[in-house]
This record gives C-alpha cells, sequence and structure tokens, in this order.
C-alpha cells in the first residue's frame, strides 16, 4: 500500500496535463515501513525519450537518477516509486513498463484523456511471479501527511 498526500496527487496531475500530449514522469520520495510506503514529495523529471516516442514512453536518464539519488540523501528520504502519465490510454503497465522496472518501487500511472487528468492507479512488480508481473497496489489518500 502506498500513502499519499491529496496535494502530493494533484500536483502529479498537473504534470501530467502540463505535459500532454506527452508522458510526463518523476520520482515519488518517502519511507518504508512495515510494507507499507509513505510518500512526502515528487520531483518532476524530464521526459528524455526521442521526440518521436515521448507520446507513449519515458525515459529517465542515469544523470537524472543520480541527482534524484543526491536529492533524497539531502532530505534523508528514500526513492520509493516513480509516476508518469498514460497519454489517452488506461492507468495500466504496458509491456515496456514492466520490462524497466525495479522491485520494492511504486509505479504510480496517471491516465492522461484529451489534456485532463483522470483515473491514477499505483502498480509494484509481484514477488510471486518471480516479478515479472504486475500487481495493483491500493492507494490511500490523506489531507495532509
Amino acid at each position: 500500500m502506498i500513502h499519499i498526500s491529496e496535494k502530493i496527487l494533484e500536483n502529479i496531475k498537473l504534470n501530467a496535463e502540463k505535459t500532454y500530449p506527452n508522458e510526463c514522469c518523476g520520482f515519488i520520495f518517502g519511507s518504508i515501513k512495515d510494507s507499507n510506503k509513505y510518500a512526502k514529495h515528487i520531483l518532476e523529471c524530464k521526459n528524455s525519450s526521442a521526440d518521436s516516442e515521448k507520446y507513449h514512453r519515458f525515459v529517465i536518464t542515469p544523470e537524472n537518477m543520480m541527482n534524484a539519488e543526491r536529492f533524497a540523501r539531502f532530505t534523508k528520504l528514500d526513492i520509493i516509486g516513480f509516476y508518469h502519465s498514460h497519454p489517452d490510454c488506461d492507468a495500466v503497465p504496458s509491456e515496456y513498463d514492466r520490462s524497466h522496472a525495479l522491485p520494492v518501487y511504486s509505479y504510480i500511472i496517471i491516465s492522461a484523456v484529451k489534456g485532463k487528468a483522470e483515473e491514477i492507479k499505483s502498480w509494484e512488480l509481484d514477488k510471486n511471479s518471480d516479478y515479472k508481473k504486475f500487481r495493483n497496489e491500493k492507494i490511500t489518500t490523506e489531507k495532509e501527511m
């Protein structure tokens, strides 16, 4: 389960709407305790995919990943996941998403239809499938955390 404030979810929605018709992407920072993730901050990231692919792919460069890891150390938080949008598609991971995913992290996907943020779902790789499939992860929202 991932616990996340309404404000953070609203910022993810705004990022998806701002980058439409391309995919947005970013980092989720927080902590993990007893298999629960607690999101405390997000950081938008430039989608470094080729211009012709940005509408259905996102790429985070190693440099951006290193900068996010530095931010995590500075704030004493952990990278607990990533978010990205699916323009004009469901908030369900693609095979590309699965093949680039790592265990433990949450993957929040937001569906942006005609430029308007709609459905938000979180996913994580399922250890019962040897991390070959995603399972839906419950999102718990709170006013402020």
